[in-house]
């Protein structure tokens, strides 16, 4: 779990929903009265410097040492080919997971692939328009950006920049106001060559300090384990909001976030954690 562009048209939409973003899994629902009116970007979102030769930076996790904060992140992931088995029944979205972080009044960064936002356009657009939640970029294809990278397809070299253009296109098309200036390797494999291809978007890669392990899990209690196991003050903890191939994330979260809570832990969007980033601009 953890592959061009549409034409002229596509790109030109995609780059402008990338700028709107750098300016500035859900309920099957969009916001209606009693929802949290929609999200407006304040101000720029915070990203880290590029790298050497324009690469994209990479964040991994936060400040140890400016409180006991910690962000749960979560892939809505869909590959490029998936969709007869989404319509042969397979549920690739988890909207119970959705609405407990929102009855537990839990911000979550959604980290979506285009290909997920348009066979769920509704989710996506209630999500991205949910102040709870920050919806960022996951690759419109869920391909690897490396080869060797658990068994997924992969996207060449030469495709690697246009989808994650494709993928900021389907996310604005799906109602997602501000998709964040965020983005998820597929798998998190990434390397030097695809760093500089997704550095030319202005994008800030976000990897995880803390892996669940809820891909393919069916034992709760083992990942809420690891979870608890491995937070930290500034941690990312990476999950999956996939009901068929993450079948446990929602009672995860049910035990992790009131534990957490209980040793003082406090629960942000990924961009406050790039905020407190030294270097950030």
């Amino acid at each position: 779990m953890i592959r061009s562009a549409r034409r002229l048209a596509g790109t030109t939409a995609a780059c402008v929903a990338l700028g709107a973003a750098l300016a500035a899994c859900g309920s099957a629902q969009a916001p209606q009265a009693g929802r949290p009116a929609p999200a407006r970007p304040a101000a720029k979102p915070p990203t880290l410097p590029a790298g050497p030769g324009g690469a994209a930076p990479v964040f991994f996790h936060g400040p140890r040492t400016l409180g006991k904060t910690v962000a749960l992140t979560f892939d809505a992931d869909m590959t490029a080919d998936q969709g007869p088995r989404a319509a042969a029944g397979e549920h690739f979205d988890n909207p119970a997971l959705i609405e407990t972080l929102r009855r537990l009044k839990v911000p979550a960064t959604i980290f979506m692939t285009g290909r997920w936002a348009d066979q769920y356009p509704e989710q996506a657009r209630s999500l991205g328009g949910d102040p709870q939640f920050e919806v960022a970029n996951h690759s419109y294809s869920h391909y690897a950006f490396t080869d060797d990278c658990y068994g997924l397809p992969t996207v060449s070299a030469a495709n690697m920049k246009s989808d994650v253009q494709r993928a900021y296109t389907a996310l604005l098309r799906a109602g997602v106001p501000h998709p964040m200036p965020y983005f998820r390797f597929p798998g998190g494999c990434y390397d030097q060559q695809a760093l500089r291809a997704v550095g030319k978007l202005g994008v800030t890669a976000v990897q995880w300090d803390v892996v669940s392990g809820d891909a393919f899990a069916t034992d709760a209690d083992a990942v809420t384990k690891q979870v608890l196991d491995g937070v930290k003050p500034g941690s990312v903890v990476v999950m999956h909001c996939t009901r068929s191939a993450a079948p446990t994330t929602d009672e995860v979260v049910r035990t992790v976030v009131p534990q957490l809570r209980k040793e003082g832990f406090r629960f942000v969007k990924v961009s406050e954690l790039i905020g407190q980033t030294p270097g950030h601009r």
